[in-house]
């Protein structure tokens, strides 16, 4: 579907929330599966995650700027195996342990850098940089067609835009590029360049930032790829798990990181709706992500169900009632019961404060 309105250029900036928010599972489903995560092969998968979490950021910005509406309920929530949206050739996206070919063959794939020549693509992609350089050009033309009027009500009060909200990791720089304020085309062209640097490159471009400091997601990839960023041992997890394939006394534990992943859609759409404070929401996002998902995920990567294979996180839509916070928190107390090395995790729940 070509852009030809500013009602098109908001579906495709969806489009594109919910592509970088399908890539966010895989990558960490390969990380999770990492023995040592402090290695520099796991610590270079979880720089590209907190970037393609700061690139969802801008570009909600970037709808909410031109009058959009972000969508972060279950129909944005990703399911696997699937393929990413409107890639040509298609693409499939599995959450499976870490491998040179998962790498190569699709992590590298998925950030591949355009070509100089390539040109911009607005329905089908061969390559991200063309399909937000589609964005660009649409941006450009029909606030032009509209004289100059797109950015009229741009929403700042609703836009992620606080630059302490974000703060790069190891192997990320700071002046790579981090949040910002969309109200104009200079604006909406910087955020679209932060994506673009960061992520893809062009085909000869190896660096994020202009202090050479922090590479591409393409040439982090290819370092673990190409061996210069050891990949060392791997918990053998299953492909694709579902719930329901994990031993009974675990699909608890799974469930817990199911409602707890949700809640990070809870809370992003929290902090992007205008009515709640949002330094207290990226301050849930983080502790949700770093203190509550991974030490979930890393129990269930470590834990056996077979002679061959250890359990993992499934990424599945939770059925949340009424109440998702509290919900969680009482589901965290029965996990915690049952399996006592996931106590902290309880805790952490229950310190969270979820908007009054």
């Amino acid at each position: 579907m070509a852009i030809e309105s500013i009602e098109d250029l908001r579906d495709h900036l969806l489009l594109a929330t919910r592509v970088e928010l399908s890539t966010v599972p895989i990558y960490l489903s390969a990380m999770y599966s990492i023995k040592d995560q402090e290695s520099d092969a796991a610590q270079l998968i979880r720089s590209v995650v907190v970037e393609e979490m700061l690139h969802v950021c801008l570009v909600t910005n970037l709808l909410l700027s031109i009058g959009g509406e972000p969508d972060f309920g279950y129909a944005s929530i990703p399911t696997y195996p699937g393929l990413m949206a409107h890639h040509k050739p298609d693409l499939l996206l599995e959450l499976r342990r870490c491998t040179i070919e998962l790498i190569r063959d699709v992590f590298m794939a998925i950030e591949s850098p355009r070509a100089h020549d390539a040109p911009n693509e607005d329905d089908e992609y061969e390559t991200l940089g063309q399909f937000y350089g589609a964005l660009e050009e649409a941006l450009d033309r029909l606030d032009d067609d509209l004289e100059n009027t797109v950015f009229a009500n741009h929403q700042p009060e609703r836009q992620l835009s606080d630059p302490s909200f974000y703060a790069p990791v190891r192997f990320d720089a700071e002046d790579s590029g981090g949040l910002l304020l969309v109200s104009d085309r200079a604006s909406a062209d910087r955020a679209l360049e932060i994506i673009i640097d960061q992520g893809e490159g062009l085909s000869d471009h190896r660096w994020a930032d202009p202090a050479h400091e922090e590479l591409t997601h393409y040439y982090k990839f290819k370092q673990i790829a190409d061996g210069e960023a050891p990949l060392g041992e791997v918990w053998p997890v299953l492909d694709n798990p579902r719930t329901g394939d994990l031993p009974p006394s675990l699909q608890m534990v799974s469930d817990l990181f199911n409602a707890m992943y949700g809640l990070v859609f809870v809370t992003m759409s929290e902090l992007f709706s205008g009515t709640h404070n949002q330094g207290e929401g990226v301050g849930r996002l983080y502790a949700l992500m770093s203190s509550c998902l991974a030490p979930t995920a890393r129990y269930l990567v470590s834990t056996p169900i077979s002679a061959d294979n250890t359990a993992a996180p499934t990424f599945e839509v939770f059925p949340f009632s009424d109440e998702p916070w509290a919900q969680t928190v009482e589901l965290a107390d029965t996990v915690s019961g049952a399996h006592p090395e996931l106590d902290s995790v309880a805790r952490m729940l229950a310190s969270i404060k979820p908007p009054a």
